[in-house]
């Protein structure tokens, strides 16, 4: 297919995916139970750190993460003590496990007492052409405080040649707004057009097979080269064709 047809071929898969049906069968689904801002962010970070593996599993999870947090999420951050440790230990999903969920519990409370919460952070160290330096910097002050090593294995850093796949899906969830409803569009300081693509094995394969991607590995640099050519079909707001190559990938076989 030529770039025109490409473009449109994917601008109808979109529109056929990015709409509210898509809520009930996705993670973001965790999130939309909220309407406190942070409440949102909270719910969407801890969603998007434990999205791999089986949906109804991620789904699953998301809701015990919501009860064991007593349905609010930023109360329960800035309330935490060491008391309320037990209550989590026994959470496991895949390799994140209580230790893990217990010490992002701990950093999130440093993040919106000490350093003006998420979106501050994103915000500040977004650059003119990407949010993956941002990521990179997020990072940093994630694991400011005292941890287990294991633990930073759960949120992946571009500079390192990492995808990042669960965090650029959290960026598209807090900065993509239009009017479908999947997306929240809370954080209005950065521009969608310095999105990436949330590329995974689903969105990799597809974005092959119809020649937006050429490099077999899916890491730092295949996100590159994707966002260079997605930026091409929608400079800005490259990041709505995830929809297409997650949908063909994930619904269709494509």
């Amino acid at each position: 297919m030529d770039i025109i047809s490409i473009k449109e071929f994917l601008d109808e898969k979109v529109a056929t995916y990015n709409n509210q049906n898509f809520i009930d069968s996705d993670p973001i689904q965790i999130p939309h139970l909220f309407s406190k801002k942070e409440d949102i962010e909270i719910a969407g970070f801890l969603m998007a750190t434990i999205a791999w593996g089986n949906r109804k599993s991620i789904i699953n999870n998301g809701h015990r993460l919501v009860e064991l947090m007593g349905g609010s999420p930023h109360d329960f951050v800035m309330n935490f003590s060491s008391n309320d440790s037990e209550l989590l230990s026994g959470f496991v999903h895949r390799t994140f496990n209580g230790s893990d969920l217990i010490y992002f519990i701990q950093a999130l409370q440093n993040i919106y007492g000490n350093h003006g919460g998420l979106e501050s952070i994103f915000t500040k160290h977004a650059n003119i052409s990407s949010a993956q330096q941002a990521i990179h910097e997020f990072k940093k002050i994630f694991f400011a405080l005292p941890h287990l090593a294991r633990t930073e294995k759960h949120i992946s850093d571009p500079l390192k040649n990492s995808a990042a796949k669960r965090i650029n899906m959290f960026l598209r969830w807090m900065v993509r707004s239009d009017n479908a409803g999947v997306d929240f569009g809370l954080w209005k300081d950065i521009s969608p057009s310095l999105l990436s693509c949330p590329l995974d094995v689903h969105s990799g394969n597809v974005a092959r097979k119809i020649g937006l991607l050429n490099r077999k590995q899916n890491d730092a640099k295949a996100v590159m080269e994707l966002d260079a050519i997605l930026r091409t079909l929608d400079a800005k707001d490259p990041v709505k064709y995830d929809f297409a190559l997650f949908g063909l990938g994930v619904f269709e076989g494509f």
